[in-house]
Protein backbone atom coordinates (compact mmCIF):
# COMPACT_ATOMS: atom_id res chain seq x y z
CA UNK A 1 0.00 0.00 0.00
CA UNK A 2 1.12 3.49 -0.77
CA UNK A 3 0.33 5.94 2.01
CA UNK A 4 1.13 9.56 1.25
CA UNK A 5 -0.15 12.93 2.47
CA UNK A 6 -3.00 11.42 4.49
CA UNK A 7 -4.17 9.27 1.58
CA UNK A 8 -3.86 5.65 0.51
CA UNK A 9 -3.51 4.45 -3.07
CA UNK A 10 -5.64 1.39 -3.72
CA UNK A 11 -6.63 -0.41 -6.88
CA UNK A 12 -10.04 -1.45 -8.13
CA UNK A 13 -9.25 -4.93 -9.44
CA UNK A 14 -10.50 -5.75 -12.90
CA UNK A 15 -9.25 -9.36 -13.20
CA UNK A 16 -8.57 -12.46 -11.12
CA UNK A 17 -9.17 -13.22 -7.47
CA UNK A 18 -10.98 -10.27 -5.91
CA UNK A 19 -12.08 -8.70 -9.21
CA UNK A 20 -14.49 -5.86 -8.49
CA UNK A 21 -13.03 -5.17 -5.04
CA UNK A 22 -10.60 -2.52 -3.84
CA UNK A 23 -7.24 -3.80 -2.69
CA UNK A 24 -3.65 -2.74 -2.36
CA UNK A 25 -1.62 -3.23 -5.54
CA UNK A 26 0.43 -6.42 -5.54
CA UNK A 27 0.49 -10.01 -6.64
CA UNK A 28 2.58 -13.13 -6.89
CA UNK A 29 6.29 -13.36 -6.26
CA UNK A 30 8.08 -14.81 -9.29
CA UNK A 31 10.85 -17.39 -9.12
CA UNK A 32 14.12 -15.77 -8.08
CA UNK A 33 12.46 -12.70 -6.53
CA UNK A 34 12.27 -11.70 -2.91
CA UNK A 35 8.82 -10.64 -1.68
CA UNK A 36 10.06 -7.02 -1.71
CA UNK A 37 11.21 -7.25 -5.34
CA UNK A 38 7.93 -8.91 -6.31
CA UNK A 39 5.88 -6.23 -4.58
CA UNK A 40 7.70 -3.42 -6.38
CA UNK A 41 7.42 -5.19 -9.75
CA UNK A 42 3.69 -5.85 -9.27
CA UNK A 43 2.98 -2.18 -8.42
CA UNK A 44 4.90 -1.12 -11.53
CA UNK A 45 2.94 -3.59 -13.69
CA UNK A 46 -0.49 -2.88 -12.18
CA UNK A 47 -0.48 0.92 -12.00
CA UNK A 48 2.72 2.05 -13.76
CA UNK A 49 4.43 3.72 -10.78
CA UNK A 50 7.49 2.81 -8.71
CA UNK A 51 6.85 2.80 -4.97
CA UNK A 52 9.37 4.70 -2.80
CA UNK A 53 10.25 4.24 0.87
CA UNK A 54 9.03 0.63 0.80
CA UNK A 55 8.96 -1.10 4.18
CA UNK A 56 7.65 -4.51 5.29
CA UNK A 57 4.42 -4.30 7.28
CA UNK A 58 3.21 -7.85 7.82
CA UNK A 59 2.45 -11.35 6.63
CA UNK A 60 -0.94 -12.84 5.87
CA UNK A 61 -1.90 -16.49 5.40
CA UNK A 62 -5.17 -17.19 3.63
CA UNK A 63 -6.81 -20.59 3.56
CA UNK A 64 -9.91 -21.24 1.47
CA UNK A 65 -12.25 -24.15 2.19
CA UNK A 66 -11.78 -25.38 -1.38
CA UNK A 67 -8.10 -26.07 -0.54
CA UNK A 68 -6.59 -22.95 -2.16
CA UNK A 69 -4.10 -21.15 0.08
CA UNK A 70 -2.06 -17.97 -0.23
CA UNK A 71 0.85 -16.53 1.75
CA UNK A 72 0.88 -12.76 1.34
CA UNK A 73 3.42 -10.15 2.29
CA UNK A 74 2.27 -6.61 3.04
CA UNK A 75 4.49 -3.62 2.35
CA UNK A 76 3.87 0.07 2.76
CA UNK A 77 5.42 2.86 0.72
CA UNK A 78 5.69 6.53 1.55
CA UNK A 79 5.66 7.82 -2.01
CA UNK A 80 5.72 7.02 -5.69
CA UNK A 81 7.68 7.89 -8.79
CA UNK A 82 5.37 8.50 -11.72
CA UNK A 83 1.66 9.05 -12.15
CA UNK A 84 -0.72 6.12 -11.43
CA UNK A 85 -2.36 4.81 -14.60
CA UNK A 86 -5.19 2.43 -15.30
CA UNK A 87 -4.06 -0.87 -16.81
CA UNK A 88 -5.72 -4.04 -18.03
CA UNK A 89 -5.57 -5.32 -14.43
CA UNK A 90 -6.53 -2.37 -12.25
CA UNK A 91 -7.82 1.17 -11.81
CA UNK A 92 -5.77 3.19 -9.28
CA UNK A 93 -7.79 5.30 -6.82
CA UNK A 94 -6.58 7.60 -4.03
CA UNK A 95 -8.68 7.59 -0.84
CA UNK A 96 -8.36 9.75 2.29
CA UNK A 97 -7.27 7.49 5.16
CA UNK A 98 -10.57 8.36 6.86
CA UNK A 99 -12.54 7.02 3.86
CA UNK A 100 -10.97 3.63 3.09
CA UNK A 101 -13.70 1.70 1.20
CA UNK A 102 -13.92 -1.32 3.51
CA UNK A 103 -17.47 -1.88 2.25
CA UNK A 104 -15.99 -3.08 -1.09
CA UNK A 105 -12.84 -4.86 0.11
CA UNK A 106 -12.03 -8.33 1.41
CA UNK A 107 -13.38 -8.79 4.96
CA UNK A 108 -9.89 -9.32 6.38
CA UNK A 109 -8.75 -5.86 5.26
CA UNK A 110 -10.61 -4.10 8.09
CA UNK A 111 -8.60 -6.20 10.56
CA UNK A 112 -5.02 -5.77 9.33
CA UNK A 113 -5.08 -2.62 7.17
CA UNK A 114 -5.43 -0.22 10.15
CA UNK A 115 -2.35 -1.89 11.69
CA UNK A 116 -0.38 -1.33 8.47
CA UNK A 117 -1.48 2.30 8.31
CA UNK A 118 -0.39 2.80 11.94
CA UNK A 119 2.99 1.15 11.26
CA UNK A 120 2.35 -1.78 13.62
CA UNK A 121 3.93 -5.02 12.30
CA UNK A 122 1.57 -8.00 12.23
CA UNK A 123 0.97 -11.60 11.22
CA UNK A 124 -2.49 -12.85 10.38
CA UNK A 125 -4.29 -16.06 9.41
CA UNK A 126 -7.67 -16.07 7.72
CA UNK A 127 -10.12 -18.76 6.67
CA UNK A 128 -12.44 -18.04 3.74
CA UNK A 129 -15.28 -19.76 1.93
CA UNK A 130 -15.14 -17.88 -1.38
CA UNK A 131 -15.68 -14.21 -0.34
CA UNK A 132 -16.94 -14.97 3.17
CA UNK A 133 -14.45 -14.86 6.05
CA UNK A 134 -15.09 -17.74 8.43
CA UNK A 135 -12.33 -17.07 10.95
CA UNK A 136 -9.20 -15.12 11.70
CA UNK A 137 -6.23 -14.75 14.00
CA UNK A 138 -4.04 -11.64 14.09
CA UNK A 139 -1.03 -10.83 16.23
CA UNK A 140 1.29 -7.88 16.51
CA UNK A 141 4.92 -8.82 15.93
CA UNK A 142 8.27 -7.21 16.48
CA UNK A 143 10.12 -5.89 13.42
CA UNK A 144 12.65 -8.74 13.71
CA UNK A 145 9.86 -11.34 13.32
CA UNK A 146 8.89 -10.04 9.87
CA UNK A 147 10.26 -12.24 7.08
CA UNK A 148 9.12 -10.13 4.13
CA UNK A 149 12.45 -8.99 2.65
Amino acid sequence: MIIWCGQILLIHKKLGLGAGKFNGPGGRVEEGETPLQGAIREVEEEIRVTPLGVQPAGELWFQFVDGHSILGYVFTATGIEGQPQETREAVPVWFPLSEIPYYNMWADDRIWLPLAVEGKPFMGRFLFDRDQMLGCEIALTSPTEKRTE
